[in-house]
């Protein structure tokens, strides 16, 4: 199962962590993993690519693990790609069910 955990401060991200694999089907051929993956990876390239905010990022592609820390301020471009990114999870978790994906947003 893939776990989705979001860190927030009041009003504010201040980190998302994707760990797991989906288990719907092997490897290769999972396309809940290959969507949750693709969400996530391209929401860190967009943070990455179109703004000038700062991010850490550390991953482990044989756990199925990416952490993704936000700086303390961060811009409204980089807010509206993380809750781009969480509502495109919220959808797959919709859409497969929660014995593959799961979310949490847990206040910090």
């Amino acid at each position: 199962m893939i776990r989705v955990t979001v860190l927030k401060d009041q009003n504010s991200y201040r980190e998302f962590s994707c760990i797991g694999h989906a288990g719907y089907a092997d490897s290769g051929q999972d396309i809940v993993c290959s969507a949750v993956s693709m969400l996530v990876i391209n929401t860190i390239n967009s943070i990455a690519t179109f703004t000038k905010d700062a991010i850490d990022v550390t991953s482990d592609e044989e756990e199925g693990k990416i952490i993704c820390k936000l700086p303390d301020t961060y811009s409204e471009q980089t807010e509206l790609l993380i809750a781009s990114m969480l509502l495109g999870l919220s959808e797959v978790s919709n859409q497969y069910g929660t014995d593959f994906i799961t979310m949490t947003i847990k206040e910090v």
